[in-house]
């Protein structure tokens, strides 16, 4: 199996999860240290690729080097992604934006096709990293939001498309995960915190990246067609339709929310 973003957060430690259950795993990251990191992690399962998701050529590349070794792919983890600096929309430089949208959106359609003959001649399995904000207001981090929720509708698209073929298509939906992308992009920023205090607290709770690879794989064995980790968010995203209504209302009225969307567009203004 592929997994894009493997070297580090959810994607290795999903890597070292199907590792661990005797699959052979192919890595594809753009950290130089790929190579070395799968050697370490197995010298015969695993095997690892630096290329770039914003690059279809490359990833065609990768797919070639991993039949090669392995035989084959028969399940494609488009898990490579970025998180922006908080910020509004209005103050966010569009380079930003883009940058966003190449590696969440168009990087995951390349990782799709790079990889679709294999993953139909094995009636393979795709899985789609999206989030709990796609469907969830994300107040000054949009770009990001409105990526995951395009990965919703890609997983959505390919499990209709697909079906005929016999391949499976899981999306999976995480929160707030204990890795470097969350402590760099919402830790480190007091500003953040204050946006998400509108969020009842057990909403916010941390998951693991353990914990987050462990659902990831037990979802890949059970060819779920969704994955939602913390579970509390179940019920959320089932009743999105009269919630969303609801809760945007009151996040614009709310000071504390609002104060700090002020604040922050002020220092963006400044910043960019």
């Amino acid at each position: 199996m592929l997994i894009t973003g493997g070297s580090r957060g959810i994607g290795n430690a999903t890597a070292r999860e199907l590792l661990r259950r005797g699959a052979k795993v192919v890595i594809v990251d753009i950290e130089l240290d790929t190579t070395q990191l799968a050697e370490r992690m197995s010298a015969h399962s695993a095997m690892g690729i630096v290329a770039d998701v914003r690059e279809r050529a490359t990833l065609d590349l990768a797919v070639t080097e991993a039949v090669e070794r392995f035989g084959r792919i028969d399940i494609a983890i488009a898990n490579a992604g970025i998180l922006p600096r908080t910020a509004t929309l209005r103050t966010t430089p569009i380079t930003s934006i883009d940058a966003v949208m190449a590696v969440n959106v168009n990087g995951v359609v390349n990782t799709v096709q790079a990889t679709a003959d294999q993953i139909i001649a094995q009636r393979g399995q795709y899985v789609l990293i999206s989030s709990v904000f796609a469907f969830l207001n994300a107040l000054g981090t949009i770009p990001y939001a409105m990526s995951k929720a395009a990965v919703e509708q890609l997983g959505r698209g390919l499990r209709v498309e697909l079906a005929s073929h016999g391949v499976s298509t899981t999306i999976a939906y995480f929160s707030l995960i204990d890795t470097d992308m969350i402590k760099q992009g919402v830790d480190a920023d007091p500003l953040v915190e204050e946006l998400l205090a509108a969020l009842p607290s057990p909403l916010l709770k941390r998951l693991q990246p353990q914990a987050a690879a462990t659902a990831l794989v037990e979802g890949l064995v059970h060819r779920s067609p969704r994955v939602m980790a913390p579970a509390r968010w179940k019920p959320i995203s089932a009743l999105r339709g009269p919630i969303a209504p609801a809760l945007d209302p009151q996040l614009a009225r709310n000071r504390r929310t609002q104060a700090a969307l002020t604040e922050l567009d002020a220092r963006s203004a400044i910043t960019r």
